[in-house]
């Protein structure tokens, strides 16, 4: 028995052994991964944050009790050349290298355009350590977007106490290859009102605004066969919290506005593909997802017609952004 036991200790610590070797280059290459998929996503999550913070309300005045404000607004994210393209390098990486003679490789971000760089490695096969399995891959292209649009419906209701509550909504719709939803809710009560004594419209008006918005993207590419898993995708899930002050001023039918306000953001990506290694790699990289604080700046410009209302607002904020809205006021 004795016999028998010290070989089958001996096979079993060389499988250990083979294992331990080929997970830890797994763990590497699941820390590479990681960092393309950051690299590539974190300006999309950036320009998400303003989109999505943008053109909740773009005025300081509110709308009469009960009163009812359908909008359809349209945003274009302007994106620099800073946020289409990130440079790397191979000290970065644990396994994979990039196809460049000294090592370094300027590559697209989902804003960027198509690349012909090439990630090359290799890890150990789990079954025989003396033997490296290759993994070649090409880099993600981007979108090639200089102008970012984006579209949606709003909900505004005038409240008592002249505030006023907006909701809205847009389900998953895709848009060269990039699937889009979006999910808010947001505040505003004036503050005009506890400092003139005789409330005028025309006179200055300011207000407290917050909101909060859901934002989802689902990133398409080429898969990417990485061995312990083949991806074709990657997705974004962001939350913003938006806190802002505005204040604005109407002249007959035309009004100015102007705002600053502070938005935390967080951020969760995941890979979309197949493999049995999926899961371990969108569980990292969930650890990965970060909470991020910025300040804001607007200003905008309205016109009314009527029931009707035209709107400009114009946001930056690292990236800058334009909402133009459309709105109709019942009752």
């Amino acid at each position: 028995m004795r016999k028998l036991l010290k070989p089958t200790f001996i096979i079993a610590l060389f499988f250990v052994s083979n294992f331990s070797f080929a997970q830890n280059d797994i763990n590497d290459l699941i820390d590479d991964m990681l960092l393309i998929a950051d690299n590539f996503a974190a300006p999309g999550a950036e320009g998400a944050t303003l989109q999505s913070s943008a053109g909740w309300f773009s005025s300081a005045s509110t709308l009469n009790k009960w009163q009812v404000e359908v909008s359809v607004h349209g945003n274009a994210l302007f994106v620099p050349s800073s946020k289409q393209n990130k440079l790397i390098n191979n000290n970065q990486f644990n396994i994979l290298e990039v196809s460049s003679p000294n090592g370094n490789a300027l590559l697209p971000t989902v804003y960027g355009g198509d690349t012909d760089v090439m990630f090359s490695g290799e890890i150990t096969n789990p079954f025989n350590q003396n033997e490296k399995i290759p993994i070649i891959f090409d880099a993600i292209d981007g979108l090639d977007k200089k102008i970012v649009l984006h579209a949606f419906p709003q909900v505004t209701i005038g409240l008592p106490f002249k505030t006023e509550i907006a909701v809205r909504y847009l389900p998953k719709v895709f848009i060269n290859d990039v699937g889009i939803s979006t999910v808010g809710l947001g505040l505003k009560h004036n503050f005009s009102q506890y400092f003139y004594k005789r409330f005028n419209p025309e006179d200055f008006q300011f207000a407290l605004v917050a909101n909060y918005s859901n934002f989802k993207a689902d990133y398409k590419f080429l898969p990417i066969d990485i061995e312990i898993a083949n991806l074709n995708r990657i997705e974004v899930d962001a939350n913003m919290y938006n806190v802002q002050l505005i204040g604005s001023k109407l002249y007959d039918n035309f009004e100015v506005m102007g705002g600053l306000g502070y938005t935390n953001s967080d951020f969760d990506y995941s890979f979309g593909g197949t493999g049995a290694s999926l899961p371990i790699l969108n569980e990292q990289l969930g650890a990965l997802g970060t909470s991020e604080g910025k300040f804001k700046g607007n200003i905008g410009f309205n016109y009314y017609a009527n029931k009707f209302k035209f709107s400009t607002v114009f946001s930056a904020s690292g990236l800058f952004n334009a909402n133009v809205g459309l709105h109709y006021r019942f009752n």
